[in-house]
C-alpha cells in the first residue's frame, strides 16, 4: 500500500513539475510571438500622470507658508516600424499652479511640445532622417522675475513658438535608446504677441514677429528602468545657430524618474534645464516632485 501512495505522490509532483515547464515554455513562445509583432506597424501607449503637492502649517513655531500646488501631464508616443522604415512621433503636453497662502496663483508648469522623427533604413542601426519638432506654451505667464524682465508678461500663446526642421542620420538601436544628427536644421522663433516682439523677446527683431535661423541640431532620448519599478527617461536636445555666435549652444534637457507604487500610483522627480541666450542669458532650471495619480493607455 505504502508503494502505491509513494508512486502515485511521485507520478502526481512529476506532472505538476511537467505542467508548470509546460506552462513556462508557452509563457516564452507567447513572449516570442508578441515581441516579433511588435517589429512592424503601429505601437501607441500614452501616460496621463497628476502630480498633486501639499503643506499646510498652524500655530507652527518652527515657520513656513501653507501652499498646494497641481501639475498635470501627457506624454504618448505614437511610432512605426517595418523593415525600411522607422517613425516616432511624441506629444509632451504639461500645465501646473501654485498657491501659496497669502499670494497669487502662479503657473509651476505650462508647456505643449510635438516631435516628430523619420528614419528610412541606411545600414545596421542607421537611418537617413528628417525631423520636426514644435515647442510652445498654453496660456500667457506674468512677468514674476523683474530683476530681469520689464514687460508684465514674458511668454504667452505662440509667444514664443519654436519649429525645427531639417534632414539628418539616425542612430536608432531600439525605441528607448537612439540618437539624431542633423546638420542643416531650420529653425523658426514666432512671436505672435505684439508687446513681446515690440520688445525683440527671444531675439527676434524689435516689431518682427519670426526669426530664422539655419544651424545644426542633435538630439537623443534614452529610457531605462533603474531598478524594478523605476524608470529613467532622459530627452536632450542641442542646437547651433550657424548664421549668428555658433559658439552658444541651445541646450534643452529633461530627465524624468517614476518609482511605481502599483498600478495607479507613483511617485514622480522630473528636472527640466534649458539654456538659449535669446530668451534669458543664464541657465533656466525646473524640478518637480510629488505623488502621480497615473492613466495609462
Amino acid at each position: 500500500m505504502k508503494k502505491i501512495i509513494l508512486s502515485v505522490l511521485f507520478i502526481s509532483t512529476f506532472s505538476f513539475a511537467q505542467t508548470k515547464q509546460e506552462i513556462k515554455d508557452i509563457e516564452k513562445v507567447t513572449k516570442a510571438v508578441e515581441d516579433s509583432t511588435r517589429t512592424s506597424g503601429w505601437v501607441k501607449k500614452g501616460l496621463f500622470t497628476a502630480l498633486f503637492n501639499q503643506s499646510s502649517f498652524d500655530n507652527w513655531l518652527a515657520g513656513g507658508q501653507s501652499n498646494l500646488s497641481v501639475n498635470a501631464s501627457l506624454n504618448y508616443d505614437m511610432n512605426y516600424k517595418s523593415e525600411k522604415t522607422a517613425w516616432d512621433n511624441k506629444l509632451l503636453m504639461g500645465y501646473g499652479v501654485t498657491k501659496i497662502q497669502g499670494a497669487e496663483l502662479l503657473k509651476s508648469d505650462d508647456r505643449i511640445e510635438f516631435i516628430s522623427l523619420y528614419g528610412r533604413k541606411a545600414k545596421g542601426y542607421w537611418f537617413y532622417s528628417v525631423f520636426f519638432n514644435f515647442k510652445s506654451q498654453i496660456t500667457t505667464n506674468l512677468g514674476n522675475n523683474p530683476e530681469n524682465w520689464s514687460l508684465p508678461k514674458s511668454t504667452s500663446f505662440f509667444s514664443p513658438a519654436f519649429i525645427q526642421i531639417g534632414p539628418g542620420m539616425l542612430w536608432k538601436k531600439s525605441d528607448n535608446l537612439k540618437i539624431n544628427f542633423a546638420p542643416a536644421t531650420s529653425r523658426f522663433i514666432i512671436v505672435m504677441d505684439q508687446d513681446l516682439a515690440d520688445a525683440g523677446a527671444f531675439g527676434v527683431d524689435p516689431g518682427d514677429n519670426l526669426r530664422f535661423e539655419l544651424g545644426a541640431a542633435i538630439s537623443g532620448y534614452y529610457k531605462f528602468n533603474l531598478v524594478t519599478n523605476v524608470s529613467v527617461e532622459n530627452i536632450l536636445n542641442l542646437y547651433t545657430n550657424y548664421l549668428e555666435n555658433p559658439q552658444n549652444v541651445d541646450l534643452d534637457y529633461q530627465i524624468n524618474i517614476a518609482m511605481k507604487i502599483n498600478k495607479w500610483l507613483t511617485s514622480n522627480i522630473t528636472f527640466h534645464a534649458i539654456y538659449d541666450d535669446n530668451a534669458f542669458r543664464g541657465l533656466q532650471t525646473r524640478q518637480l516632485f510629488g505623488l502621480g495619480v497615473n492613466y495609462g493607455f
